[in-house]
């Protein structure tokens, strides 16, 4: 059977470099070789981000793990946060942050836009907030928050608050300058832009999050995504020395740094590689809209470059147009949003995809979606089922 192409935002297709250090037998993780290995990670994920002081944390778990680092090492019971929430997993990191006892507000957006900055200035000024987050591409909708201008707006108006940026389904394919848009946290996993399978839970804390984590007046809620348990052996490694709380997922780790050399080291560079994500990206939106599809999004310039959203066209089910897709050797995404999931469907272009274009798995996405939807002549789309 012929393999189809993966074009789901996460996880994604991964390079043969990539793939290959997977392949790899596994090194013990006291070794010297997985010391040097680990030490290297930490300190290219900082220069991924554009950070020059970020404490880095890699650990195995989702994305998910880091919402919980956030909670439960930032927010103590009582503290106040705001939540920016343009998606599912907006609300998901409120019911995150509730579950360890933060209170929580929330401003949420209209489906297909990020939230407006007049009233996020507006509950700046109003009340004082300990951690405000915000996601900067959501997977359910594809809507890209500006992160520069969010935070400007705190910094301006709340400047002793920790700015949490959920960067699950954005780093490596959006532009993210930590220290200079004074972001303290940014979260991430290695299953999207950052070009590796699921397992590792990525997140840089500013020198600021630290100083509030370590003026904390309770004990961490947790044990394992405890940084009480973790920094000093984040701080081992990246001096050259081995340590242990927990086993690293050692395949993994040299996956994602054969990832980084190639994200950081090689051709396209960094800049470059945005560039070309932003060019896949508007390459795919103009290929639905010809074809009578509407985006999630409600303008190209509040869309992820990492993946794309369309709605279904009128009387056809999602789980057809994902089988019409797969025929057409395309594996799509379906709903995620509550309260659109059934109607429509989503796309994910990032990392090998899009900057190996030898590969034509753009080609490829772009072909599949003509094999499945045909324009009628008052503009709309069908599907050809």
């Amino acid at each position: 059977m012929q393999r189809k192409t993966l074009a789901i935002p996460g996880p994604v297709e991964l390079s043969d470099k990539v793939t290959a250090a997977l392949a790899e037998p596994p090194l013990s993780h006291m070794s010297p070789e997985f010391v040097t290995l680990f030490g290297d990670c930490i300190r290219m994920t900082r220069e991924l981000v554009f950070s020059t002081s970020a404490q880095v944390f890699i650990i195995s778990g989702s994305g998910t793990l880091g919402w919980d680092q956030v909670s439960v090492n930032l927010a103590e019971p009582g503290d106040s946060a705001l939540v920016l929430n343009s998606g599912y997993f907006g609300s998901s990191f409120k019911d995150c942050l509730n579950a360890y006892g933060a209170q929580v507000d929330e401003i949420k957006s209209t489906l297909g836009s990020p939230v407006d900055f007049n009233v996020l200035e507006k509950a700046l000024r109003a009340k004082k907030y300990k951690i405000v987050t915000f996601t900067h591409v959501d997977t359910s909708t594809g809507v890209l928050s500006d992160a520069r201008r969010i935070g400007d707006i705190v910094r301006r108006h709340s400047p002793d608050s920790i700015l949490v940026l959920d960067g699950v389904c954005s780093v490596a394919s959006e532009e993210i300058r930590m220290d200079d848009w004074g972001i303290d946290v940014i979260m991430t996993a290695s299953q999207k832009g950052l070009g590796c399978p699921p397992g590792l839970s990525i997140l840089c804390a500013s020198e600021r999050a630290i100083k509030c984590f370590k003026a904390r007046k309770q004990p961490v809620a947790s044990y394992y995504a405890s940084w009480t348990k973790w920094l000093p052996i984040m701080s081992s490694y990246e001096a050259g020395s081995a340590a242990y709380f927990g086993t690293p997922s050692v395949n993994l780790v040299r996956a994602y740094h054969a990832s980084l050399v190639q994200i950081l080291r090689d051709e396209p560079r960094l800049q470059a590689r945005f560039d070309l994500h932003k060019t896949v990206a508007q390459r795919v939106h103009d290929a639905g809209v010809s074809l009578g599809l509407t985006p999630v999004p409600a303008s190209r310039n509040v869309s992820a470059n990492g993946m794309s959203a369309f709605y279904l066209p009128e009387g056809i089910a999602g789980a057809e147009v994902l089988k019409r897709l797969g025929q057409a050797g395309v594996v799509a995404a379906g709903g995620l949003h509550v309260d659109i999931k059934a109607k429509y469907f989503r796309l994910g272009h990032m990392g090998a995809s899009v900057v190996e274009p030898e590969r034509e798995e753009i080609d490829k996405l772009v072909d599949a979606l003509k094999f499945t939807f045909q324009r009628q002549d008052e503009g709309k789309a069908t599907a050809r089922l």
